[in-house]
């Protein structure tokens, strides 16, 4: 397990076995968890100063984790 926080396993642990079935069988989801995961990433970069980012540039990657995160989890329950 990755050290950065807000990994979707550990957002979604209930969830866990749905999001490794969706991950390989629907292009969507897959497309979505690579694109949440490298928003994440880039996030916790930022917070650590690792990649040190202006505050608006870090507030507008917290949205879009946000965003992300909210469709994904839809497409888990639904």
């Amino acid at each position: 397990m990755s050290h950065t926080p807000h990994e979707l396993h550990e957002e979604f642990p209930e969830h866990a076995e749905r999001i490794t079935t969706l991950k390989v069988s629907d292009a969507h989801f897959a497309r979505l968890m690579d694109e949440y995961h490298e928003v994440n990433r880039a996030v916790h970069s930022a917070e650590t100063n690792v990649t040190p980012v202006s505050e608006v540039v870090e507030t507008d990657m917290r949205k879009t984790r946000a965003r992300l995160k909210d469709e994904i989890y839809q497409m888990l329950v639904g």
